[in-house]
């Protein structure tokens, strides 16, 4: 039973993930083995977080998954000195309505798992008054323990004294207090920070990172303010797609969750990985292919190039079944449109066209009714998943894959697809990424 705490904050682009991986690299640096955890549906963060503590982070989403699955994944702290967990959004931040244990907030997390919470304040434009907020954040919900704040983009040393005398009025601790330092930020795009694998250097920036937050937290009283500790229960079961999965794994398609893939493994899977980029097809050998999703828009080019990729996969096709989420999805189609205007060929297994020329959010989780069966789950199978992307769909003819709908049960016209090719083989895709099987 490895204690924890949740690293949260009111609002996102407050500092939460900055002092995440601040703490990870420092506490390691310490010779200490830290596990951590993303608190609802995001692929980029954990990147980052194994980097910074060399363990593989886990996420953990109380609207998509229940109870038994949520200590279950506990497992990943076993043998560990401490739990870090980076929640989503603002602390109580989630949809309307809840889901299998809640409503998707990083405070139901909090609960459930018994970590205090270590606030991050933005205190940039204000000074005594980030006490009330603090002490809102403490009264707000039962169970929900705030064990301190940290102060960041803090100006000056008088502006830390004033906020300070603010939290010692309202009796709440002061763990850090982070200067503003632009050059310690990691660079962004659309989805989120760019991503790990993408960063050079990113080693001495979480070095750098790391002595930052070192030098301007109170580490000790970090330690000494984690708490909870629930014993974790046996890993929840997994059906893997097949015995030997081909997972396309490179800089466009990365958006995979560790979850499902240590349940893959744990059910006796093999997952044979390939790079579309460097154009690879799937292993022979495999029963089935997964297309994860990423950015194949900013690799549209090379994709379309891959001339040995795409006659891979369209031979694997024939006879087996393929699986794409989302950016996956995009590149099983017959084209991609990137923000210049320019069509790129994709792999044509499913007739879908999608475009980036004209940009729209979609966002948001989505329960979904399966109609045809995707690789390891059959017709009927009721899933719950996660969409953000900002492509528009241009052509779409083949069949429906689900039933789709988001969280308040408002129907999603995107749907997915289906085709069966006439070697007999399935290919399936959806826009929303798999978190977990719906109980």
């Amino acid at each position: 039973m490895t204690p924890g705490l949740l690293i949260s904050a009111p609002a996102s682009g407050t500092g939460k993930t900055t002092l995440t991986l601040g703490l990870l690299a420092a506490l390691r640096a310490r010779g200490l083995v830290v596990q951590p955890f993303k608190c609802g549906p995001d692929y980029i963060d954990p990147a980052f977080h194994a980097a910074a503590s060399g363990r593989v982070s886990v996420n953990l989403d109380s609207w998509a998954m229940d109870p038994s699955r949520l200590t279950g994944l506990l497992d990943a702290a076993t043998g560990t000195d401490l739990v870090v967990a980076e929640g989503a959004m603002g602390l109580f931040d989630g949809v309307v309505t809840p889901g299998e244990t809640g409503n998707g907030a990083s405070a139901d997390i909090a609960a459930l798992m018994g970590w205090p919470v270590v606030l991050v304040l933005d205190v940039s434009g204000q000074a005594q008054t980030a006490a009330a907020v603090a002490r809102g954040f403490a009264g707000w919900r039962p169970g929900v323990a705030i064990a301190g704040v940290v102060l960041n983009r803090v100006a000056s040393p008088r502006h830390e004294t004033l906020v300070r005398a603010g939290m010692e009025a309202a009796g709440i601790p002061v763990l850090g207090a982070l200067p503003r330092r632009p050059a310690v930020a990691l660079p962004e795009r659309h989805l989120g920070l760019v991503q790990a694998e993408e960063q050079e250097g990113l080693a001495a920036k979480l070095a750098e990172l790391g002595a930052f937050v070192a030098g301007h937290v109170d580490l000790e009283a970090i330690l000494a303010a984690a708490g909870g500790g629930l014993a974790a229960s046996s890993p929840r079961p997994t059906q893997p797609p097949a015995e030997r999965i081909a997972l396309a794994r490179d800089a466009a398609f990365s958006f995979v969750y560790p979850h499902l893939l240590q349940g893959w493994r744990g059910a006796g899977a093999t997952i044979l990985p390939f790079s579309p980029l460097a154009d690879e097809g799937p292993d022979p050998s495999a029963g089935a292919c997964w297309l994860p999703g990423g950015y194949p828009e900013l690799h549209a080019g090379r994709l379309a190039a891959a001339d040995r990729f795409r006659h891979a996969l369209q031979a694997f096709a024939q006879t087996r079944p393929v699986h794409g989420e989302c950016g996956g999805y995009m590149a099983m189609g017959a084209g991609m449109v990137d923000r210049d205007g320019t069509r790129h060929a994709m792999a044509g297994l499913l007739a879908l066209e999608t475009s980036f020329q004209t940009r729209r959010m979609h966002l948001g989780y989505r329960v979904a009714r399966l109609t045809a069966p995707i690789p390891g789950l059959a017709a009927g199978a009721r899933l719950r998943g996660h969409e953000f992307h900002y492509a528009t769909i241009t052509g779409q003819p083949d069949a429906a894959l689900a039933e789709v709908a988001d969280a308040s049960g408002a129907p999603v016209a995107e749907t997915g697809s289906q085709r069966r090719q006439s070697g007999g083989g399935l290919s399936t895709g959806t826009f929303f990424h798999l978190i977990a099987e719906a109980t």
